[in-house]
């Protein structure tokens, strides 16, 4: 229950998140700038954030602005002050603590993938589904739905601008596995990841995909790879994806790079490629989409930018065209800056953040949905499958 500051004020949601490195700092401005930047039915209020190092986490607490820190997860849930937790952990503990808070009657926003497993995501989502009838909310954490280029790419597609899809590509480049001395992270280890480049980055970019098409993919046909099989044991903390590593060293358990082929329910074709050994490529998300009447592309390295091709202007003049997306009538942008002043990655988190906390407010589900990350797991672990049998093609399970 939203409990209320004064009569002017509007009432508050005591958010609670767990974890605090890499996204939990990217998720603690979310909460920090939302309500100064978009008028809320709800204030947003920072109450505490949870992780195992009493220090570190006070560290952050403190950095961040939260109010207070736990050192024991079920501490955090277990608030009156926290309505909703924010799961910024690696995903071997996702299922456990969104079950969890939906069972305590929070609602819940969990860091992307869902799970590591089918299985987990499953049972994550009949909890989802009997918290829904109580009127709780749980949300899957796929940010770059939020960036506003891709926000109204997805609105251009199913506006019908591009007519009936033939093909999607997407690829999410990234180079700090690089080096081969680059220590053995808890990014690197199955049983804390899950997967590697697939679940790190893949699971970014099949969500695009189906997002940006509006259906799911059918079936895939896969390759995996794991360039560095050993790596140094990881001496002291990492923080983000940087990291110091000692003498002795360890077997990596997950894949450098994923490549894959798939189908979409529609017959669109549709290729990926997902992987963290791409030298001089930091952060290249990028996709296009090829329809019967146009073309839409975009990169995340320019991420303010869309380009798009009509097909059915004269040829003389056609071509694709630069839409500079930093317009009012653009997602999200009538609360930002004057037309032409950018936004940035964090800012997928800020609008992430405002969609949940009106979403609450309203009683409105809001996409994705548990069921949509499950969706994407099934994806995953048809890639691995196929991957395992020489890249036959292999139908997503339903």
């Amino acid at each position: 229950m939203e409990h209320r500051d004064s009569r002017t004020a509007p009432p508050t949601l005591g958010v609670g998140m767990v974890g605090y490195a890499f996204m939990g700092a990217a998720h603690s401005q979310g909460w920090r700038t939302v309500g100064h930047v978009f008028d809320l039915p709800l204030r947003p209020v920072m109450a505490a954030v949870a992780g195992r190092d009493a220090h570190a986490v006070q560290a952050a607490a403190d950095k961040h602005g939260w109010t207070a820190a736990e050192t024991d997860w079920r501490a955090l849930v277990a608030r009156d002050d926290v309505q909703l937790v924010d799961i910024c952990t690696p995903g071997d503990s996702h299922a456990e603590i969104a079950i969890a808070a939906l069972e305590a009657g929070k609602h819940v926003l969990c860091e992307k993938p869902l799970a590591n497993s089918v299985a987990e995501a499953q049972a994550m989502v009949a909890a989802a589904e009997a918290a829904r009838e109580r009127g709780q909310l749980a949300m899957v954490g796929f940010n770059y739905r939020r960036v506003p280029a891709l926000t109204f790419a997805r609105r251009l597609i199913a506006d019908g601008r591009l007519g009936t899809l033939r093909h999607v590509r997407v690829v999410y480049l990234q180079d700090w596995l690089v080096d081969p001395e680059f220590p053995l992270t808890w990014r690197l280890e199955r049983e804390h990841a899950g997967s590697g480049a697939l679940g790190d980055l893949g699971a970014h970019i099949v969500d695009l995909a189906q997002y940006l098409a509006g259906e799911v993919l059918v079936g895939v046909s896969a390759q995996m790879e794991t360039f560095v099989k050993e790596r140094p044991r990881l001496d002291g903390a990492s923080s983000g994806l940087t990291a110091s590593g000692g003498t002795r060293r360890g077997p990596v358990t997950v894949d450098d790079a994923a490549v894959f082929t798939g189908r979409l329910a529609s017959g669109a074709l549709a290729t990926f490629e997902a992987t963290r050994m791409a030298s001089g490529r930091k952060n290249a998300l990028r996709l296009e989409v090829n329809g019967e009447h146009g073309s839409l592309a975009f990169d995340l390295e320019r991420l303010n930018e869309l380009s798009f091709h009509d097909h059915r202007e004269p040829a003389a003049t056609a071509g694709f065209r630069r839409i500079l997306v930093t317009e009012p009538d653009h997602p999200y942008l009538d609360a930002w800056w004057p037309p032409g002043h950018g936004l940035g990655y964090e800012h997928t988190f800020v609008h992430q953040a405002r969609d949940l906390v009106e979403s609450i407010a309203t009683g409105t589900e809001l996409l994705p949905t548990f069921a949509d990350g499950l969706q994407v797991q099934r994806v995953l672990a048809a890639v691995e499958e196929s991957a395992e049998k020489n890249s036959v093609y292999t139908p997503i399970a339903v």
